[in-house]
C-alpha cells in the first residue's frame, strides 16, 4: 500500500532534526520510501492524506510500560501504604497473584488503544502474573498484534513468589525470546525481565545471566526505584545495585534500567561504560514518593537516558512535560533541564528503541519504518528547527493526535481507530474481569 501525506508540517526528529514545508512524505510496503518537495510527487497512490493545519513527525516511544496494571484502575481496597515497598505489598504484589491469563490479554487491548490515540506506537513492557506466567507473554503480544502496536516485552523474573515461579519465569523469557528471533516480526522484541535487586537471589540473577548472555539479548529491570532498593543491596550483598548487576554481566548496550532514582556517581559511571539505556519515569516517581531522577547529571557523564510512564499514561508527552517540570523543582532552577528532559522523548528512546529494532523507528527518514502521527497544530509564533523544541513542549503537547500510523498501516484517521475492534465489547469484557479479580484480592 502507498500512502502519500501531503500538506502538512514535517518534523523529521534525527540528527539533524529537519522542519520541512512544503514536503510531503510517501509511505510505501511498511517503510518511508521518499520525503521531497510536493511538486516532485506526480505518481498515483492508493491513499492519500490532506495534514493541513497538522503536523506530521514519527511516532512516540515508551521505555517502560506495564500493560497489566489496566484492571487496577479504580480499586479502592488497598491499605494506606507510608513508602514504596507498601505500595508494592498492598496493591501492585496482590494484584499481580490473581492475575489469570484473559485478564492479561484484556489488560493489554485496552491501554493498546489508547496509545494509538495518543500517538504511541512502540512501547517497551514489562509484565508479572506469578500464578499466570507460563503464557502470558504469548496473551499480550497476541493483544499487541490485534491494535497493530509494536513492542518490547519480557516477563519480570523474581524469587518473592518462591523457586518454582522463579523458575517460570526464566523459562517464560527465554521461550518469548526464541519465539521472537525464529519468527522475525518487526513488530515484536523481546528483552529478558528482571524485577528488582531486592527481590532476586545471587542463584536466580546468576541462571537469568546465563540464559540472557546465550540467547544474546539485553535485561530490562527496575533498578534504585526507592532508597530501599540501596539498602538491601548494601546489607545483603556489600555493594550498590548497579554495581551487583554489572558483577552478574546485567549491565549493557542492549540492557534497560528502569528508574534508577537513587543511584550514586558511580553507578551513572557504571551504566555509561556499559552503555546500558535508563527509562525516566517521572509521574510514577511521584506518585509513589521514591523521589527524583537527577537526569542532568546522568546525561552529563554521558548515560542514554529515556522516558517511559510505568503505566500512569501512555500519553507521552503528557510524561514528557511532567519530566520537565519535576527537573525544574528538583535542581531549585526553573533555566535548567529543558533540553535533557526533552531529549529523552524525543531523541533518546529511539536511540534506545534502535538497539532492538531494524527497520530503524523514531524518525521520519527514508528507509525507517513507517510510524507516523499527525497531530493537529497551528504554529501561532514562527515554527523552525531553532524554535521546535519550545512549540513541542509548550504546545504541540496539549493538541490533539488526528491519525496513527504504525508499519504504514492507518490505525486511526480523523481521531477514529481504524482497526478492527470491538471496543464497546472489550471494555464490557474487562469490566467483568475486574470485578472479578478484585473480589480475588
Amino acid at each position: 500500500m502507498t500512502i502519500l501525506i501531503k500538506n502538512g508540517i514535517i518534523i523529521t526528529l534525527g540528527e539533524p532534526n529537519k522542519v520541512l514545508y512544503g514536503h510531503s512524505l510517501l509511505i510505501e510496503n511498511g517503510l518511508i520510501k521518499k520525503i521531497a518537495p510536493t511538486n516532485s510527487f506526480t505518481g498515483s497512490y492508493d491513499k492519500i492524506i490532506d495534514a493541513s493545519g497538522k503536523i506530521v513527525m514519527p511516532g512516540f516511544i515508551n521505555a517502560h510500560m506495564h500493560f497489566y496494571s489496566t484492571l487496577v484502575r479504580g480499586y479502592g481496597k488497598a491499605a494506606p501504604s507510608k513508602d514504596f515497598n507498601e505500595v508494592l505489598q498492598n496493591l501492585w504484589w496482590r494484584l499481580d497473584k490473581k492475575l489469570v491469563l484473559e485478564d492479561c490479554y484484556y489488560s493489554t487491548l485496552i491501554p493498546a488503544m489508547n496509545a494509538i490515540r495518543h500517538g504511541t506506537t512502540t512501547l517497551i513492557d514489562h509484565h508479572a502474573s506469578p500464578f499466570a506466567v507460563r503464557g502470558s507473554l504469548t496473551q499480550i503480544a497476541k493483544a499487541v498484534k490485534e491494535v497493530g502496536l509494536r513492542a518490547s516485552l519480557c516477563y519480570e523474573v523474581s524469587d518473592r513468589d518462591g523457586q518454582k515461579i522463579a523458575d517460570e519465569g526464566l523459562e517464560e523469557n527465554v521461550d518469548f525470546i526464541k519465539q521472537c528471533n525464529n519468527n522475525n516480526d518487526n513488530q515484536f522484541k523481546a528483552l529478558f525481565g528482571l524485577h528488582a535487586s531486592f527481590t532476586i537471589g545471587e542463584q536466580t540473577l546468576e541462571k537469568a545471566a546465563m540464559l540472557g548472555k546465550e540467547l544474546g539479548v539485553g535485561f530490562h529491570v527496575h533498578t534504585a526505584e526507592a532508597a530501599s532498593d540501596q539498602v538491601h543491596c548494601e546489607t545483603n550483598h556489600k555493594m550498590r545495585v548497579v554495581e551487583r548487576f554489572n558483577k552478574f554481566g546485567i549491565l549493557g548496550e542492549k540492557s534497560i534500567a528502569a528508574h534508577c532514582v537513587h543511584i550514586n556517581e558511580k553507578e551513572m559511571e557504571l551504566l555509561a561504560e556499559t552503555k546500558t539505556a535508563v527509562a525516566h519515569n517521572p509521574q510514577s516517581n511521584m506518585n509513589n514518593a521514591v523521589g527524583v531522577a537527577d537526569i542532568i547529571k546522568m546525561q552529563n557523564k554521558g548515560v542514554l537516558v529515556g522516558l517511559g510512564t510505568d503505566a500512569m499514561t501512555v500519553n507521552m508527552m503528557e510524561e514528557v512535560r511532567v519530566a520537565l517540570w519535576l527537573q525544574h523543582l528538583y535542581q531549585k532552577n526553573p533555566s535548567v533541564g529543558f533540553v535533557e528532559a526533552i531529549s529523552t522523548l524525543l531523541f533518546n528512546n529511539s536511540k534506545i528503541a534502535n538497539r532492538y529494532w531494524n527497520p530503524k523507528i523514531g524518525e521520519l527518514k527514508e528507509n525507517y519504518a513507517a510510524d507516523v502521527i499527525l497531530i493537529d497544530y497551528f504554529p501561532p509564533t514562527p515554527l523552525d528547527e531553532s524554535t521546535f523544541l519550545g512549540h513541542f513542549m509548550f504546545g504541540i503537547t496539549q493538541s490533539i493526535v488526528d491519525t496513527t500510523i504504525i508499519d504504514g498501516k492507518i490505525l486511526m484517521e480523523n481521531r477514529k481507530l481504524q482497526i478492527d475492534i470491538d471496543e464497546e465489547r472489550i471494555n464490557a469484557r474487562a469490566r467483568e474481569l475486574a470485578k472479578e479479580l478484585w473480589e480475588r484480592m
